[in-house]
């Protein structure tokens, strides 16, 4: 059962209205946002020209630079005094990119979270303790939005205050729980701090986005809290938490509500569309904005397109997780290799504790990188036989071998309790 008849329309239908909306979305930005205007003249294309999304091909791309140069408000549709709402992005590495809804987008954006929420199996009456930051960050009022839409109770907690969050927990036998992954084992550390097992309450699943994360640390997420742990996706450029979830019936990949954001991957190199089930960069389309309409915004995100019937009966296209970002790429020594791919590796050996950290020096003119890792606490070995066990593991299976591996004890790799996780360290 979905939360919208959309989500389990023919792939004709939907199609359909695809077709409609990115015709009306494509001629709304031509005709509102000069930067629209002038990078469609550049390409030749009108909005004549766009009759279907066979046309998508022939918009030009958007990026996060396009956001910053047009900082602030430079891509809006709209009026300010149409704005109901801004958001930005942290902006740690420039300008942050600024965000508006009107008052037709933010109902949007609840209608999304609560078929978000839904088909992650959250009802109306159930308990949402909500640990994303609120603020200029998407999550927090994202989530709330989406859980009161749904008619379940929000509790908004908002990042950090972790004893309190555990307080919560327990005292209001919160349904579900929804933060970031590395907030997810923060708190379990903290509560085992506590001598409180997490198991015996009524939890039983948590929503983690925001930060990329393996499946062995979704099922360290799992067994130490005893949920299920599903995978939300959303960036503030496209509208926030809501693009896409993972169903909680299949945990196969994330639908995407692309009666909404229209997807595509495209190769990371040459921006050319490639075919459902390959893997590249994702490229995302809005369909239904009004604030800020965004044509073929390339995300930097990794990933691939499933168009094939989930077995929980939705037909909308499925993105598999995000195995990294294109921005994220790290190159050792001529070799190609993402952290996520690292992790992996070394979550899969199952005594080091999802806690790592990579370092990247340059010396000589040559890059150099450093892990340190935690092993679990019931680990029987030596930090030198686990060191010995990731260099050939990452040798064998990436093709790569750090230049140094610290094996430390459980706890002493810095955590995170509010916002993204940092777990890499650009030193050059």
């Amino acid at each position: 059962m979905a939360y919208s008849d959309i989500e389990t329309a023919t792939r004709d239908e939907l199609r359909e209205l695809q077709d409609e909306r990115l015709a009306e979305t494509v001629e709304y930005a031509y005709e509102n946002v000069p930067f629209y205007r002038e990078a469609l003249d550049e390409a030749g294309v009108s909005p004549e020209d766009v009759e279907s999304v066979e046309d998508i091909s022939s918009l030009p791309f958007t990026t996060k630079e396009d956001f910053r140069d047009e900082y602030p408000d430079g891509l809006f549709a709209v009026d300010h005094e149409d704005v109901r709402r801004i958001h930005a992005s942290s902006g740690t590495t420039g300008k942050p990119k600024i965000v508006a809804y009107t008052e037709d987008d933010l109902g949007v954006w609840k209608e999304v979270m609560a078929r978000s929420l839904y088909a992650a199996g959250i009802r109306p009456g159930e308990t949402v303790q909500n640990a994303y930051g609120y603020g200029l960050f998407t999550g927090g009022l994202g989530f709330h939005d989406g859980i009161e839409e749904l008619g379940a109770t929000v509790i908004p907690t908002g990042g950090g205050n972790t004893a309190r969050q555990l307080d919560m927990l327990r005292d209001l036998d919160s349904d579900a729980l929804s933060c970031t992954p590395s907030y997810c084992l923060y708190l379990a550390e903290a509560a085992e701090d506590r001598m409180m097992d997490v198991r015996d309450l009524p939890l039983s699943r948590v929503i983690i986005g925001a930060e990329p994360f393996t499946d062995p640390m979704r099922e360290e997420i799992e067994r130490a809290l005893g949920v299920t742990a599903l995978d939300v996706y959303g960036l503030s450029e496209i509208i926030g938490p809501g693009v896409s979830i993972e169903c909680e019936e299949a945990q196969n990949g994330l639908h995407v509500w692309e009666d909404h954001f229209y997807p595509e991957v495209v190769d990371p190199d040459t921006g050319e569309p490639l075919p459902a089930g390959e893997e590249g960069e994702l490229v995302l389309t809005s369909l239904t904005k009004d604030a800020l309409p965004v044509l073929r915004y390339r995300t930097g995100d990794i990933t691939s397109l499933n168009y094939e019937e989930c077995e929980c009966g939705r037909t909308v296209v499925r993105m598999d997780n995000v195995t990294g970002r294109t921005d994220d790429l790290l190159i050792v020594r001529g070799v190609n290799v993402y952290p996520s791919q690292i992790e992996e590796v070394m979550l899969d050996l199952g005594d080091v504790a999802p806690h790592y950290r990579l370092d990247l020096y340059r010396e000589d003119n040559l890059d150099t990188m450093e892990i340190t890792v935690e092993h679990h606490e019931e680990f029987k070995g030596t930090p030198d036989e686990l060191r010995d066990r990731i260099e050939s593991e990452l040798r064998d299976v990436l093709e790569v071998t750090p230049d140094d591996v610290e094996v430390v004890e459980p706890g002493e790799i810095e955590r995170t309790e509010v916002g993204k996780v940092q777990r890499v360290f650009d030193h050059r």
